[in-house]
């Protein structure tokens, strides 16, 4: 499965999934976002349907961004049933499959 790239018009109907759902606030313009890029998707591909791997980009959608008080990227936040249940920074692959599987 691949990742879902989010907008401000599809962030609250996609958190309120009934799976995990993984979101990487990131921007095109930091390096660090770039660089988790590759690791975000290939833990996409390897959650298959079972849980959400998305991205939002905090330029394009800012409000969601403050909603969640974003203020550094790449920020990845974790939600169950539509409430954030956790957050992170840079993580490795292994560690954000072992919070998605925890929340599963």
């Amino acid at each position: 499965m691949s990742v879902k790239h989010l907008t401000s018009q599809d962030f609250d109907s996609t958190i309120n999934s009934d799976k995990p759902v993984l979101v990487d606030f990131w921007a095109t313009w930091c390096g660090p976002c770039r660089m988790l890029g590759p690791t975000i998707d290939a833990l996409a591909n390897e959650v298959g349907d079972s849980a959400l791997v998305c991205k939002l980009d905090v330029d394009q959608s800012p409000e969601i961004a403050e909603r969640f008080g974003i203020n550094a990227v790449p920020t990845i936040l974790f939600f169950k049933k539509g409430k954030m249940v956790g957050m992170s920074g840079m993580a490795t692959k292994d560690a954000l499959l072992a919070r998605l599987k925890d929340l599963a």
